[in-house]
């Protein structure tokens, strides 16, 4: 994209409304509508769901069209990416949806306790180094940040093309004695029908004609319980 291009985007995106930019140091104040997204900004007490790393949104404004009874947050550091997104929910009126520009290490500083009743992590940088782990978004120190936020019954949806993240985020959960509502190594060769079967992004696209096989977790955290690292992996370089 160019840079021209990417400015004008930036731009665009200061007049959404349904879309939300803080700078760190005002991220690490809190923000006005931490525990109060059902009532302040979407006028319900709907399920709130995030899509973490959510990219262009294909995956939040899908979902919140299939489930218009939820209200949905697409969450991503890329300004650009989301511009597509919050124009796309400009374009078609939908009050259901919102984007936060933002990192995933500050999400506890933008919603409060048992405010968020579900999470979707579609696709997410795998940090295939071990020295990197800690950046995995299913990696005990953010899985912990999300416990903070989840209400009693809630879910979590991890779909990834990388085997390596599905194993180290299945372990991770075993290892802390909760077994996954749903465990699929190849999802498009499954009998599995739920909606992460039924959205696909233009990078799922392209890598099914490549041939890659998709995985997806659906899971539940003990939000009264910390989750600890799986013992080989503390003990990876």
């Amino acid at each position: 994209m160019g840079k021209k291009r990417k400015l004008q985007r930036f731009a665009e995106n200061k007049t959404f409304p349904h879309l939300f930019q803080l700078t760190y140091q005002e991220s690490l104040k809190g923000f006005s509508l931490q525990g109060n997204w059902k009532n302040t900004f979407f006028g319900n007490q709907s399920p709130l769901v995030l899509e973490l790393g959510c990219g262009k949104g294909d995956y939040t404004v899908g979902l919140a069209g299939i489930e218009s009874a939820k209200n949905y947050i697409g969450i991503d550091i890329k300004g650009a990416r989301l511009w597509r997104g919050a124009k796309t929910v400009e374009e078609s009126g939908m009050t259901n949806v919102a984007f936060i520009r933002t990192r995933i290490e500050l999400i506890e500083r933008f919603f409060g306790a048992e405010e968020v009743d579900e999470i979707w992590i579609t696709f997410p940088d795998p940090h295939p180094r071990n020295s990197r782990a800690k950046k995995r978004l299913t990696h005990p120190a953010f899985l912990n940040r999300y416990r903070q936020l989840l209400a009693p019954k809630h879910a979590i949806h991890l779909k990834t093309d990388n085997p390596e993240l599905y194993h180290f985020t299945l372990n991770t959960l075993r290892y802390n004695g909760l077994e996954p509502e749903v465990a699929i190594s190849d999802l498009y060769h499954s009998s599995y029908t739920g909606l992460a079967a039924g959205i696909q992004t233009f990078y799922e696209q392209r890598w099914l004609e490549e041939g890659r096989t998709i995985h997806y977790l659906k899971f539940c955290l003990d939000v009264s319980k910390q989750v600890h690292v799986f013992e080989e992996q503390a003990g990876e370089n």
